[in-house]
């Protein structure tokens, strides 16, 4: 099976052009996993990419809500557990995944929740949002074939990676600071990734995206009021930011487009809120080599789960 971007190919024009999805290939026959896919603008890429033919996998903690999202979907979607908060689920749902998988779409998320731990300790956002899908891409990479796609975000310009402190244990927790050292971790590890996966010969392409502004349930914890949290949200959509569906298309198109490795997809519009997707720049810090190498080093320690592929032999 050819790998996903010769597959893309025609497509080299679309960063020249307005993206939507009437844009993506046919995926008949690629398999493709979405995590955090029943809600959200994991659930609008993973219905988009099933209703190109691809075989979709929703990665979703909740069964009955990732049942619930591929009931509304058209095609070939199946549904499998993923707690990215425990490790023993990020091993069992790695070990369940057989055959080759075309494209991989690290999208689960959590935005500025109560301070909380995740199963193995970590704390709660660092956990999921970054250690997480460092697991998974590692467990799964042997499998991949075409492309990783990490969903970061804006508030990554206000990150830091505290090296003395990532898990909050040691000064009073801050749920934004945290929140953005977790996006800005997200970016750094697609830079290593890049890098790693050049440094090896291996096909597979590693971009980011964000979705800008997009009205989600990850708004939730912003307000604990039903009817509050919906007019928040209706405020956000009609005054400042974009739906779901507008938000979900700069993940799709560093799926999808021909960019190149490391890139980084976000809205074309005033101060990347919303708008076309197209490719972005990124904080220094996101930039900083050393510092994503050592991530790297850290991320492997806390989870145990490391780089797996080997150089590619010469010929």
């Amino acid at each position: 099976m050819s790998s996903l971007p010769t597959l893309l190919s025609p497509y080299t024009l679309l960063a020249m052009t307005t993206f939507t999805t009437a844009q993506i290939p046919t995926l008949t026959g690629r398999t493709v996993i979405v995590t955090g896919a029943n809600s959200g603008i994991g659930r609008v890429a993973a219905g988009a990419l099933a209703a190109r033919g691809a075989r979709v996998v929703l990665a979703a903690r909740d069964l009955a809500k990732g049942q619930a999202a591929a009931a509304g979907m058209t095609g070939d979607v199946e549904v499998r557990r993923l707690d990215l908060a425990d490790l023993a689920s990020v091993r069992a749902f790695a070990e369940g995944c057989v055959g080759p998988i075309d494209l991989l779409i690290n999208n689960a998320g959590l935005m500025i929740p109560p301070l909380g731990r995740t199963a193995d300790g970590f704390e709660l956002q660092f956990g999921t949002n970054h250690l997480g899908h460092f697991a998974l891409t590692n467990l799964l990479l042997p499998q991949i074939q075409g492309r990783v796609v990490t969903v970061a975000s804006s508030a990554h310009r206000a990150g830091k990676i505290d090296f003395a402190d990532p898990n909050w244990e040691r000064r009073p927790y801050r749920a934004f600071p945290a929140y953005a050292q977790s996006k800005l971790a997200n970016l750094l590890f697609t830079a290593e990734l890049h890098r790693r996966l050049a440094e090896v010969g291996s096909p597979v392409l590693a971009t980011a995206a964000h979705p800008g502004l997009a009205a989600t349930n990850l708004l939730g914890h912003l307000a604990n009021d039903r009817s509050l949290r919906q007019r928040l949200q209706t405020t956000l959509v009609n005054r400042f930011a974009q739906s779901g569906d507008d938000g979900a298309l700069p993940t799709l198109y560093a799926a999808v487009a021909d960019v190149p490795g490391g890139s980084y997809a976000g809205p074309d519009g005033f101060f990347e809120g919303r708008g076309a997707p197209k490719l972005v720049g990124r904080s220094k810090a996101a930039r900083d080599g050393n510092v994503a190498r050592r991530l790297w080093t850290v991320s492997e320690e806390l989870t145990g789960v490391t780089f797996p592929l080997a150089a590619q032999p010469t010929r």
